[in-house]
């Protein structure tokens, strides 16, 4: 049972994303009928840490209580890049040997990473920095698109309120469902969020990538998007052989044409969703979908969560 935690706080700690941790284990809640835990904040040395904000935090502790700690949690910190001290890096190691739970918020899991504490893992981090998680750790299993992953008792979260999701994800595996969605409540948020974080990358205005040879044909696509269009009308513009247009296009796109032109299809459907009140039918007509059916199955592939759910968190209100 999951009764200690202790938070590693280094320079430049993310603020946010340790306070996530501390409002689901740090805040007594024993009188409502809560589990309570040991909650320590340790620094390498026990001497105060300067915040991302700007402002110093003091800790309770040095490095000593993660010993013995049942979680070990580590925020984001500085840019991802900031040297860790080893005798961090040996502490996380001690813990995991001994089976203590880990849990990184956003970039918290390059530490984890340095530890080595990701080889051979499935992890996440915030969107902008999969690439290079996966790129300085290349034994680890990056999922790009999770909000959160466990792979045994590591758990890594992406950015900052994905923190929450991770956070009441153990209480749900230590506690069970009632107690977590009780204090979900009680926090005002979400006992489970559906989908990836992809739904959250931010959708640039489609537009034609730089191919020299397809350009004409890509910019016209992206004016007809709502068209019906097959391989071989698009290589009969382009005035090559269907097989020619196919090869050429996935040498300038570094893709096929059914894909390119479906993930430009979601891209325009999410910005109607989010601008618009047009119907998740009509949405799927000027997308080029055809209906709402399909619309639903490529925009759920590729974005991990409904269109009527995507409207849900992310369309602007026009009338306010």
């Amino acid at each position: 049972m999951l009764r200690s935690v202790a938070v590693v706080a280094l320079e430049e700690v993310a603020v946010f994303e340790l306070g996530v941790v501390a409002e689901v284990f740090g805040t007594d809640r024993t009188a409502d009928g809560f589990p309570g835990y040991r909650f320590d904040v340790c620094t390498v040395d026990g001497g105060p840490v300067r915040s991302r904000s700007g402002f110093q935090l003091t800790p309770t502790a040095g490095l000593t209580p993660i010993e013995s700690a049942d979680l070990v949690a580590v925020p984001a910190h500085g840019d991802g890049r900031t040297p860790v001290p080893e005798p961090v890096l040996a502490a996380l190691r001690r813990a995991a040997d001994r089976g203590a739970w880990l849990l990184s918020v956003c970039s918290g899991a390059f530490v984890l990473g340095e530890a080595g504490l990701l080889d051979g893992r499935d992890c996440t981090t915030h969107w902008r920095h999969v690439d290079e998680l996966q790129e300085r750790f290349p034994a680890a299993r990056v999922q790009c698109n999770s909000l959160y992953v466990q792979d045994g008792r590591l758990l890594t979260s992406a950015g900052t309120a994905a923190g929450i999701d991770a956070c009441l994800h153990l209480v749900r595996q230590e506690h069970g469902s009632a107690t977590a969605t009780r204090l979900a409540r009680r926090m005002v948020v979400p006992p489970h969020r559906d989908g990836g974080q992809s739904q959250y990358v931010e959708a640039p205005i489609p537009k034609a990538p730089e191919a020299p040879t397809l350009e004409p044909v890509l910019e016209w696509l992206m004016g007809h998007l709502d068209r019906a269009v097959t391989v071989d009308e698009l290589a009969a513009r382009a005035g090559m052989a269907p097989r020619t247009f196919a090869r050429r296009f996935r040498a300038e796109t570094g893709t096929t044409p059914h894909d390119w032109l479906t993930n430009q299809r979601v891209l325009l459907a999410r910005r109607l969703l989010e601008e618009t009140r047009l119907s998740v039918e009509s949405v799927a007509d000027q997308a080029g979908f055809g209906d709402a059916a399909a619309l639903r199955h490529h925009f759920t592939r590729r974005v991990g969560t409904t269109p009527h759910a995507y409207r849900t968190t992310f369309r602007e209100r026009v009338d306010a």
